[in-house]
């Protein structure tokens, strides 16, 4: 497929996938009901994070996390009381456990004592002339557990370019909460990290769409695969690469025909 004829095939399905009926059925619908920014960045972050699996068990899970913190996720996280909670001893997503999701409570009221946004937290280990944000993802992992008691298991829930991951949930939810644009999909609501710096979220669906469409070349998916896989997309739209996310993800789960 030459340069002329993909383009065209990608933008086109930027256009059919990036609209407000993919909200619904996708986990961006959980912090799309909220209208609070630090609300929206705890629910986004949570359902990013909990993104793997069915995608209508994802949004199930974290709507059940949304109700246990009474559907005012930072109003709760920073002034419950100990007792209060109790009632997270038994939520799992797959290996998402109660450990885990203590521990995100507790990283997220160290962090809003401090903080109004939780944009700092990324931005703050970036600059504008950063090609990308890896820098950030590996500065936030750094700050995530910067607690004394981060249980090591955890961990695992946190990607980081330091261990080669293509950090796809953290991708993702830089994705949302970085671009912006007229069609209502991605929240855009943070300033201090340029669309031109985000990288594509590298899923199973995306990685072997992009290798079909010969974006990718690389045998393994993993962080390098990530610069690759956005370095040629950026051949596309340097501004916007990961717009095409919609695309190749809509190719790779959405539709069944053949497109090659």
């Amino acid at each position: 497929m030459n340069h002329t004829n993909l383009l065209e095939l990608l933008e086109s399905n930027v256009k059919r996938y990036n609209q407000a009926d993919f909200i619904k059925d996708d986990p961006i619908s959980i912090p799309h009901q909220l209208s609070k920014l630090q609300d929206i960045e705890i629910m986004g972050f949570w359902a990013a994070m909990l993104a793997w699996g069915l995608r209508k068990t994802i949004i199930n899970k974290c709507q059940e996390l949304l109700d246990l913190m009474d559907g005012a996720p930072h109003d709760f996280i920073c002034n419950h009381q100990e007792q209060d909670l109790k009632r997270f001893e038994n939520f799992k997503h797959r290996t998402f456990n109660p450990t885990d999701t203590l521990y995100f409570i507790e990283f997220f009221k160290s962090y809003y004592q401090a903080n109004d946004s939780l944009e700092d937290a990324f931005a703050r280990f970036l600059t504008p002339t950063d090609e990308h944000v890896g820098k950030a993802l590996k500065g936030f992992h750094e700050l995530f557990f910067s607690l004394p008691n981060a249980p090591q298991r955890t961990r695992k829930h946190i990607a980081t370019p330091a261990r080669k991951s293509a950090c796809k949930r953290l991708n993702m939810f830089l994705r949302w909460m970085v671009r912006k644009d007229d069609k209502g999909v991605d929240l855009g609501l943070w300033n201090r990290i340029n669309s031109s710096q985000l990288l594509c979220p590298l899923d199973v669906h995306v990685d072997r769409v992009g290798r079909k469409l010969g974006l990718i070349h690389r045998k393994q998916r993993d962080w390098q695969t990530v610069l690759e896989l956005t370095a040629n997309l950026r051949q596309f739209d340097s501004d916007d690469p990961v717009k095409y996310d919609f695309a190749l993800f809509g190719i790779g789960v959405m539709e069944k025909k053949s497109f090659v």
